[in-house]
């Protein structure tokens, strides 16, 4: 390799550390205060206001990066579960799921709240069709309440899951076993069916993350 290409190469290696920088910073920033500003942000990256503003346009483009890399790390986690009973996958995902956004609860928040949520619709395709898909099996072999339509059913549980991500208390040990309790109670499991299923399948709460 000739020092050309070395000087070259340098300054787009040097932005994409800078631009990973930025989105580690944001978010640390945003799970300390919701309303962390640009300079905020800036200071945490060790980086000048000047540089953030050349990777981003504005704060709202950052967060919507934010959002988008959450959404593909749900994704992700949506491609992982497996079970052929509908009622520990669907158990499965929401704790796989409560356990990445747990870490970043307010960018999680800022991520699912009203302003974003509908933006990022696309972005969650894959998870969102993963939970249709398990509806729609669980209510074919009635492990899950068919008294609503599929669609139906699958934009409450999505619902439950965001109340739980925004609202619970991710320092209390419980929290998992009730966001998770929350999502099976909406797909039509009595609170001692949601025991008996958690008691029985323990390594869905017993996640090592």
């Amino acid at each position: 390799m000739t020092t050309t290409d070395t000087t070259a190469r340098r300054p787009r290696r040097d932005a994409q550390e800078n631009r990973r920088g930025i989105l580690d910073a944001a978010a640390a920033a945003l799970a300390s205060d919701p309303h962390a500003s640009i300079d905020t942000i800036a200071r945490r990256a060790h980086l000048t206001r000047r540089t953030l503003y050349g990777h981003f346009a504005d704060r709202e483009s950052l967060i919507r990066e934010l959002v988008e890399l959450g959404a593909g790390r749900f994704n992700e986690i949506a491609g992982s579960v497996h079970d052929d009973d509908a009622r520990v996958a669907l158990a499965t995902l929401a704790s796989r799921l409560w356990g990445e956004a747990s870490r970043v609860q307010v960018a999680a928040a800022i991520a699912l709240d009203e302003t974003h949520v509908h933006d990022t619709a696309d972005a969650l395709a894959p998870l969102r069709a993963t939970v249709l898909r398990l509806v729609r099996r669980g209510q074919a072999d009635g492990s899950l309440r068919e008294d609503i339509t599929a669609g139906t059913l699958a934009r409450l549980i999505e619902e439950s899951a965001r109340m739980a991500i925004t609202r619970l208390d991710v320092a209390s040990p419980d929290a998992r076993g009730l966001a998770v309790r929350a999502v099976l109670s909406i797909a039509g499991l009595s609170w001692r069916e949601c025991v008996d299923l958690l008691e029985t399948h323990p390594a869905i709460l017993d996640v090592t993350e």
